[in-house]
């Protein structure tokens, strides 16, 4: 594993490619558990990311790159229903109430979104 004071930011899309309540975008990462991904979305004009763990049973939380429930104001777990603030990553509905997603640092400027790696997730080096 790369050692995570040495990652560099990264690009992880146009900042036109996240809309408010919209799509996710993706990013393959390693963590202290192994392989999985970080998700990047949009709301209330904000980017935030978190890495895509369900805070119950530890699933990716989307399902084919959609994060939000139907009514764009909150995130859901594909899996089992649990939703979360999406400013804040916490739980706020179903079995892991009061838990807690994994955020990640985000910047958006001049119609990108980047990405600072820190701690244990890192960008993996083979995607």
């Amino acid at each position: 594993m790369q050692d995570p004071t040495l990652v560099p930011e990264v690009r992880v899309c146009a900042a036109s490619d996240l809309a408010n309540g919209g799509l996710g975008v993706k990013v393959p990462v390693l963590d202290g558990a192994g392989q999985t991904t970080a998700f990047f979305v949009r709301y209330q004009d904000r980017v935030h990311a978190y890495l895509n763990r369900c805070a119950h049973v530890g699933v990716e939380l989307d399902w084919e790159g959609s994060f939000f429930t139907r009514a764009g104001d909150l995130l859901m777990c594909a899996r089992h229903g649990a939703t979360y603030q999406p400013d804040t990553g916490l739980c706020v509905g179903g079995p892991c109430k009061n838990g807690r997603l994994t955020a990640l640092t985000v910047t958006e400027r001049d119609g990108v979104v980047y990405w600072q790696p820190t701690g244990k997730i890192v960008p993996r080096e083979d995607a």
